[in-house]
């Protein structure tokens, strides 16, 4: 190992109260160096310097989709090939890359310049078709755009992205930002009125701070809408041990693209809320986990807090942006502090909750993106302002991302408790003959067109409709789309990303995607229809972590609300 290399992940371990958790840091920076992919001798010469076992680093780079194994071409292009892809043309994008490359997934061109993959989801939903190129997402991608791109790549230039997407904000709070120039920067932030709430956070005693988060009734907006000042009251009293705060920045749920726009456009308002929030519950050390995908976004998020830092705002919290490397399971908080912890992200067992045990055994609050940047408007509006933003019982704002069938798919802000079809109409509309729309991320129930007239965008509304509001991540799909396929392709993602721990989610998701390919291919008779109904009942409630539930109920309402199309291709 470099000795240069050896000084960055000494520094890098230093940040951790835990040297252990510097594993993925210390994985990807000795995969960098070593031509992008990780050989038998660059894994040993990690857990040399980590002081760990060689069997324990390849457990760990084995795990994740980042960390390669096997050697990858000096451009490596990934198609984002899941729902929001399928419904805005990857397939054609990647059967043109196989015919123009003349390789399969998973090959490398003969010259070595390009290995080309499917992947299952970019959290670049409202923006696809996407092909990753290394670290750089080229978005909104066209036919003619690819071959432009492959002939740039070509030459030995990596073009410019275009970063051109659609937004709105009826609330003007968190994406009141987006759009401004040098939205990333402190003095921006700043002249808007940021760290005010900070501040005034900081004259109050913290339990105030955390009393006035939980009178606001603030639900949690990373998918089960748990109240975040009750999560927060959780934490034990009087306890030794430090406390942590974590974002959860995963954001790897087909659907969901909404955190990533606070933190490319407006960074500021994050750490602001993290630091109310680390204030409020007494974190003297908090983590951003963000996606290792989002790379040039986790540096937009280092600039910030050292900008934060610099400014005198950072005195009681430290924050480190810690990027993890492939992996949907780590949504999961348990699982997200496994690898946080250098580990696999398998989910824990609860209880212990991560409240009483969490990082490093000790007591841990993770929250969302979008949780924790709306705190700050709480602390400067005050309770009682902030609920007369939106529906009784649910409040504040909420960023609904919307994909697939509109005109102009992307984020739009709206109070909680918005009509569905007044947000599809700030998207541009449906594009031909609205079929269905999946209201919360690829993970909730979808709803027939027939079922969303009068929704209102809330958690409340959502459960009654017999869906959920899960992350706002809207997918509009239109009667040009085979829901046997749509079925299919949410089970290829699933059974990608099943961690395997338990024996429902692994062996179930597998079954059920077989089952499903049978069906599309034509050969698939309704008995197998049935044996996946039987699956889906039989695996919700029964899995470690919610990834099996996840994939039951879509599925589960995907064939009961449209199982004409499945008996029609089956015999």
């Amino acid at each position: 190992m470099e000795k240069r290399l050896r000084n960055e992940i000494k520094e890098v371990m230093a940040r951790y109260p835990v040297a252990g958790s510097a594993m993925l840091p210390a994985l990807d920076m000795m995969q960098r160096q070593s031509g992008n992919y990780l050989s038998s001798e660059a894994l040993c010469d990690v857990a040399k310097y980590l002081g760990t076992t060689e069997s324990k680093v390849y457990g760990v780079a084995s795990y994740y989709t980042m960390l390669n194994l096997k050697p990858v071409g000096k451009y490596h292009l990934q198609v984002d090939t899941n729902v929001p892809g399928f419904l805005s043309g990857a397939d054609e994008i990647l059967s043109h890359l196989k015919r123009k490359l003349g390789i399969k997934e998973g090959e490398t061109t003969a010259d070595g310049l390009f290995t080309l993959s499917a992947v299952q989801d970019l959290g670049s939903c409202g923006t696809c078709p996407v092909i990753q190129v290394n670290d750089t997402y080229y978005e909104n991608m066209t036919i003619e755009e690819t071959d432009q791109l492959l002939a740039s790549l070509s030459r030995g230039v990596m073009p410019e992205p275009d970063k051109t997407s659609f937004f709105g904000s009826e609330c003007g709070m968190l994406l009141k930002n987006r759009g401004r120039e040098n939205s990333c920067m402190i003095g921006t932030y700043e002249e808007n009125g940021g760290y005010q709430a900070l501040e005034k956070a900081l004259s109050m005693p913290a339990e105030n701070v955390a009393a006035m988060v939980k009178d606001a009734s603030l639900k949690g907006r990373g998918g089960a809408g748990f109240p975040a000042g009750v999560k927060w009251g959780f934490l034990p009293k009087g306890d030794p041990r430090p406390v942590y705060l974590i974002c959860n920045t995963d954001e790897g749920e087909p659907g969901t693209f909404k955190d990533r726009q606070i933190m490319e456009y407006d960074p500021h308002l994050l750490i602001e809320g993290i630091a109310i929030s680390a204030y409020a519950i007494g974190a003297k050390k908090a983590f951003i986990y963000i996606r290792g995908e989002f790379r040039w976004i986790a540096e937009i998020l280092e600039r910030a807090v050292q900008e934060a830092k610099e400014a005198g705002y950072l005195k009681h919290t430290d924050i480190v942006v810690h990027k993890g490397a492939g992996s949907y399971v780590c949504g999961d908080e348990t699982a997200l502090i496994e690898s946080l912890e250098g580990k696999r992200g398998y989910p824990r067992k609860k209880p212990p909750f991560p409240a009483n045990s969490g990082l490093y055994g000790c007591p841990t609050i993770i929250n969302n993106v979008e949780t924790l940047a709306i705190v700050p408007f709480i602390v400067s509006l005050g309770p009682d302002e902030f609920k007369k933003i939106g529906t009784p019982g649910n409040y504040g704002p909420k960023i609904y991302g919307v994909s697939g069938h509109v005109n102009k798919p992307g984020t739009y802000e709206f109070p909680l408790g918005t009509p569905l079809e007044k947000i599809l109409q700030a998207a541009g509309g449906v594009k031909g003959t609205l079929k269905a729309v999946i209201v919360g991320g690829l993970s909730v129930p979808i709803l027939r067109a027939d079922e969303i007239a009068g929704l209102n965008m809330d958690y409340d509304a959502c459960v009654k409709a017999g869906t959920m509001l899960g992350s706002g991540g809207v997918m509009v799909i239109n009667d040009t789309v085979s829901i046997p396929e749509l079925t299919l392709r949410t089970m290829e993602f699933y059974a990608h990303e099943s961690c395997g721990q338990c024996t429902p989610c692994r062996e179930g998701s597998r079954e059920i995607k077989k089952l499903l390919q049978k069906i599309v291919q034509g050969k698939g008779s309704q008995a197998d229809t049935k044996t996946i109904l039987h699956l889906c009942k039989n695996i919700k409630g029964r899995t470690v972590c919610p990834t099996g539930d996840a994939f039951a109920m879509p599925v589960e309402a995907m064939i009961q609300k449209f199982r004409k199309e499945f008996d029609d291709i089956t015999c």
